[in-house]
């Protein structure tokens, strides 16, 4: 304390945060530091958790109930069966397992180049799309009647064996040749 004091000698507040994070909010201990007195309080601030543009972190399932079959159909045809988790974005986890679903507003709902088709059976278990993702759609070459934003869909135990096609072409937003990676 006694370097904490030296340091703040001109200013009452001082710099140490301690955060709680979940999913919805932080939680913000705000230590102050009094130099006349030389004591300490502390109080709590309260805020609005941050946007996950590109620090969706992706964790293994813990138990067999928690996993999710998917099936991708690339470009070129090729089936890749892949297995997440509920809770999983599709998006980045395609990212995950190198299929070229490129998503160049990481999910910000900002673009749809991570537009997917998906299979007739599963799409009516999916939330409706809201107005903002039904925009950028129509933007997407090659929409279907089942065309979603791979970003916008979070598996559930009800997915079980979804096939998620990848149109043709896409609305590149990088270079050609551009293969995303996972962050």
């Amino acid at each position: 304390m006694a370097k904490l004091a030296s340091l703040c000698s001109s200013s009452s507040l001082i710099a140490q945060l301690y955060r709680l994070t979940t999913r919805s909010y932080h939680r913000l201990l705000v230590l102050q530091w009094n130099s006349l007195n030389g004591r300490q309080k502390g109080r709590w601030i309260n805020t609005n958790a941050p946007l996950l543009h590109g620090e969706y972190e992706m964790q293994d399932p813990t138990s067999p109930d928690e996993i999710v079959n998917v099936t991708f159909i690339t470009r070129d045809g090729e089936k890749k069966p892949i297995q997440g988790k509920i809770g999983d974005n599709i998006l980045y986890l395609a990212h995950r397992y190198g299929i070229e679903l490129e998503g160049a507003c990481e999910a910000s709902l900002a673009c749809s180049t991570c537009h997917v088709v998906v299979d007739d059976e599963n799409f009516d278990k999916l939330n409706e799309p809201d107005e903002k993702e039904d925009d950028l759609l129509d933007m997407a070459p090659l929409l279907t009647h089942t065309s979603r934003l791979g970003c916008q869909i979070t598996l559930t135990k009800e997915l079980e064996g979804m096939v998620l096609t990848l149109p043709k072409a896409t609305r590149n937003f990088y270079v050609d040749g551009h293969v995303p990676q996972p962050h």
